[in-house]
């Protein structure tokens, strides 16, 4: 058994720092919002809620669960989510798995092709005034659509089928496979890993988009939980707003948003323990051949 040199140890204990200072940082935002949307609205507006809550209730989240527009937001992403991350998966696949062929014809060019949208595109109001022209204003398609595609993700998924052995697919195809029977029956069972991976990806994506929504979308009911997050929390000081909401103090003011944000943050990390173990080994294995 090789000892590790000094050096050796002091990195890695210098990585591990590293990575409990990283933690911190992404746990103690998350700790303060929890504490903030479970304390009472006396200790909010003295500001002396921090990583604990305070005169523990449950009002800001009664809150939220007893408005409509919040469930109806809420069941829409979700539906979005799904239906978003299943079409750019088989899009990302059908995208990448022709450009491991290299008798495909001009597969140089296309891959560059490709390659250049990653870096140029034409801008937010080309973007808009194309949507529009095709009657997408408005419209649930303008959500699944333009972003149904990642050229990174499908570079990733690329880059996983050049590591599997062109050996399967030739002996597959000397049994008279077809091309799409390789694809179902060779390649999308070995790209478990891949897939899982991008498909986080994705539905992370999705789940936290707004923007395109805040440019193409008008109707209430058509919008995305985040985007009902950031019209609630521009709007939530002021008078009109909070008379509304049933709230008129700072304090529960304050608690609500905090609430809002974790009720729309909390079912996004509960799909990480179930594809952790992907993550890294599809990542790492996209990245081997290129």
């Amino acid at each position: 058994m090789k000892v590790k040199s000094t050096s050796a140890k002091i990195g890695d204990w210098g990585f591990v720092l590293i990575c409990v200072i990283v933690s911190i940082v992404c746990i103690v935002p998350m700790l303060n919002l929890l504490a903030k949307s479970l304390s009472s609205t006396e200790y909010l507006i003295r500001n002396d809620v921090y990583l604990l809550p305070k005169g523990f209730n449950f009002d800001a989240y009664k809150t939220v669960l007893s408005d409509p527009k919040y469930i109806r937001s809420f069941f829409w992403t979700v539906f979005l989510t799904v239906v978003c991350t299943v079409v750019s998966l088989v899009m990302t696949t059908l995208c990448a798995y022709p450009l491991i062929f290299e008798r495909l014809r001009g597969r140089g060019f296309i891959n560059v092709f490709i390659t250049i949208t990653m870096f140029f595109n034409a801008g937010t109001i080309p973007n808009y005034l194309l949507m529009k022209n095709l009657n997408l204003l408005d419209n649930p398609l303008v959500l699944i659509v333009p972003g149904c595609l990642s050229v990174y993700n499908m570079i990733i998924m690329r880059s996983f089928f050049y590591g599997i052995p062109d050996s399967l697919r030739e002996s597959a195809e000397i049994d008279g496979a077809t091309f799409f029977q390789i694809l179902w029956k060779i390649y999308v069972p070995l790209s478990k890993p891949v897939m899982a991976t991008l498909a986080l990806f994705y539905a992370v994506g999705r789940w936290n988009g707004y923007s395109d929504a805040l440019l193409y979308i008008k109707e209430a009911k058509l919008y995305p939980l985040q985007l009902l997050l950031y019209n609630v929390i521009k709007n939530i000081n002021s008078v009109e707003v909070a008379q509304q909401e049933g709230f008129s103090t700072p304090g529960l003011s304050a608690s609500l948003k905090a609430a809002i944000v974790m009720f729309s943050t909390i079912p996004i990390l509960c799909i990480y323990p179930f594809l952790q173990k992907y993550f890294i080994h599809g990542v790492t294995m996209g990245a081997v051949k290129e």
